[in-house]
Formats: structure tokens, C-alpha cells, sequence
């Protein structure tokens, strides 16, 4: 959770018990009785972060609903709880994959499960983790939400192999970065946000509020995620830095740097590009980020989630004002001020 004005710390109190609950379905949800199994899901726990999804969920439920002026805990519904930790589930599950595709060694400042158990353990653990998501998720009354939980998913991995169908494709441009980010990082945040507002009785119109509201804001936190995996230090942020150059994937501020450069400077990133893609060639990350810092391309990128946040920050202004409205907007202005 995000530093708050005092008037919300009971807000953000409320919010914190709220987490304990998700934190306690999450557990029993994924129990096992099988020693082996139980040890990789207790590991995979520690990659619990901020909980960001999870919080948006309640706070869009809580902004939605008029009766939670003053929000105690009655106001954050069991519904709520389950599409927080289903939504916690589905993330955890990407992370452990995306180790691995990335073969990342640091996550949350511990050791991956790939590094620690081999890659064919973190494949099915994250099938798991899927799985048990949408056990969770039909478990609830409405079929709305399995059905959309379900339908995130696919589009998740469409996100993800169309990052890999464009991976060493120097000449990426933004619209096709912007599907990629809007899929696999974006569409999860939406409907972490959607799904919360829509089991406080939202009407549909508030509904796509909340989803614009948490797609803009997923498109900004995904590029501040690009420049801190450029320009981040890693004992702050908590996890293997580098890897997008590495494994030749093209983010925003590259991007732009790309386009904007002349054709030597662009041959010279180029060819840092393809020794970053090679081990033992570390001197190129630094060299990487001067060029990109030549042509601005690092403050375009900056200005750039700006810019989805005060989007984000629009869809939900009709909203009525709320403490949690108040937090809503807070929690969008430090997605691109944070260093992990």
C-alpha cells in the first residue's frame, strides 16, 4: 500500500485486514497434501509484492459502493475476497512463467522456482496456479466472473506469444507494443478493477469505468516496469534486470529511440542489442541506456505513462467522491513514481 494523507489511514487499515483475507483464501485454496507440491506452493508465495490487483479489487468495490462512505470491513464483501485472490492467483501464475521464458534467477529478491527446481516444475506449478484460479472462481454463484476470469486468461497468452512471435524485431512499432502491453500485463489489472466494482452492485456503465480505468493504469505500470528493468537497480527492484535487451524484446523507450536516431547511432544500439543477447556481455546495459538517454527516449517514455495515468485517472473523476476513490487516485499517481 501507497503512504496516505491521515484521513485514510482507516481506509487503509480496512484495506490491510482485506489482504489478510486473500492472503488466507489464496493458502487454502492451494494447499496440498503432497509434501513436494506444498513446498513449491509455499515458495511461490513469497512472490506475494504490493498486491496491487488484489487491492484494486476492493477499492473499486468499496469506491462503488455509496453505503461505504466510512468503510469498516463489513463493506468488503466475500465476493471480493475471491476475485482478489483469483486475481493474485492468474498473476503469480504469469510470474512463474514468465521466469522462465525470461530464465530469471530473482524474483522478490529470492530465487525463481526455475532456478531452484528446473523449468519443468515451474511449468505445471504454474499450471497449478491457473487451475486453482478457476476452481476458486466457479465457485462463486455468478458464472460473469469465471467467464471473465476465464476469457483474461486467454488473452494473457495471446499477449504472451505475440511478445514472442515479435521478439528481435527491431523494427516493432508502438501500436503493436501497446496490444502486447494491453494484453499481457493491462487486461488482468482491468478486470481485477471491473470484477470489484461489479460485486458492490455496479451498473455497467460504473463497470467500464473501473475496467478503463485499470487498463490505462496497467499500460502505465507496465512501462514504468520497461524503465526500471533499463535503468532500476536490482537490489531495489527485487528481480532479474536486463532481460527484456537480453532476450531481444522491444519496449517503449527503445522504441522511440530506434525511430528517432540516425542510422549510425541506430547500427551502434543495434549491435548492443545483439551483444546483450549474448552472456558475459555486460557492458552493454549502461551503453544502452546513454543512447536511449541521446534521444530523450527515456523521458518520452516517462511523459508517455504520465499520459495513461491521467487517462486512468479520468475514466473514474464522475465517480462519487469517496476515501477510497481518493486512494484510487493516489495509487495511480505512484504506479509511475515507484522504484520496484
Amino acid at each position: 500500500m501507497i503512504p496516505a494523507s491521515a484521513d485514510l489511514l482507516p481506509l487503509q487499515e480496512v484495506v490491510a485486514r482485506a489482504l489478510g483475507r486473500v492472503e488466507e483464501r489464496f493458502e487454502r485454496q492451494l494447499i496440498s497434501e503432497l509434501p513436494p507440491v506444498q513446498q513449491l506452493v509455499e515458495h511461490v508465495e513469497r512472490y506475494h509484492g504490493k498486491m496491487i490487483r488484489p487491492v484494486l479489487a476492493v477499492l473499486a468495490g468499496l469506491a462503488t459502493d455509496r453505503a461505504a462512505m466510512e468503510p469498516t470491513d463489513v463493506h468488503v464483501r466475500d465476493g471480493h475476497i475471491v476475485v482478489a485472490a483469483v486475481c493474485e492467483m492468474v498473476h503469480l501464475a504469469t510470474l512463474v512463467h514468465d521466469d522462465v521464458l525470461d530464465e530469471a534467477d530473482t524474483r522478490r529478491k529470492s530465487d525463481t522456482v526455475n532456478k531452484l527446481y528446473g523449468n519443468e516444475a515451474a511449468v505445471i506449478l504454474g499450471d497449478l496456479l491457473f487451475s486453482a484460479a478457476y476452481h476458486l472462481c466457479a465457485q462463486l454463484e455468478d458464472q460473469a466472473t469465471s467467464l471473465a476470469i476465464a476469457e483474461v486468461g486467454m488473452t494473457l497468452c495471446a499477449g504472451e506469444l505475440l511478445q514472442l512471435h515479435h521478439r528481435e524485431n527491431f523494427s516493432l512499432d508502438e501500436a503493436t507494443y501497446y496490444e502486447i502491453v494491453r494484453r499481457k500485463t493491462a487486461s488482468l489489472i482491468a478486470v481485477a478493477c471491473r470484477l470489484g466494482a461489479s460485486h458492490a452492485g455496479a451498473t455497467p456503465e460504473t463497470a467500464a469505468r473501473f475496467q478503463a480505468f485499470g487498463l490505462d493504469l496497467g499500460v502505465a505500470f507496465q512501462i514504468q516496469d520497461d524503465l526500471l528493468d533499463l535503468t532500476g537497480d536490482q537490489r531495489v527492484v527485487g528481480k532479474s534486470l536486463g532481460k527484456d535487451a537480453e532476450k531481444g524484446k522491444l519496449t517503449l523507450p527503445m522504441i522511440h529511440h530506434l525511430t528517432q536516431a540516425g542510422p549510425a547511432v541506430r547500427g551502434e544500439t543495434l549491435r548492443l542489442l545483439g551483444e546483450a543477447g549474448h552472456p558475459g556481455q555486460v557492458a552493454s546495459g549502461p551503453m544502452l541506456v546513454a543512447a536511449l538517454s541521446a534521444t530523450a527516449s527515456i523521458e518520452y517514455a516517462r511523459r508517455t505513462a504520465q499520459r495513461f495515468v491521467d487517462q486512468a485517472k479520468a475514466a473514474i473523476a464522475p465517480m462519487h467522491e469517496s476515501p477510497a476513490k481518493r486512494l484510487l487516485l493516489q495509487m495511480a499517481d505512484a504506479v509511475i513514481t515507484r522504484a520496484y
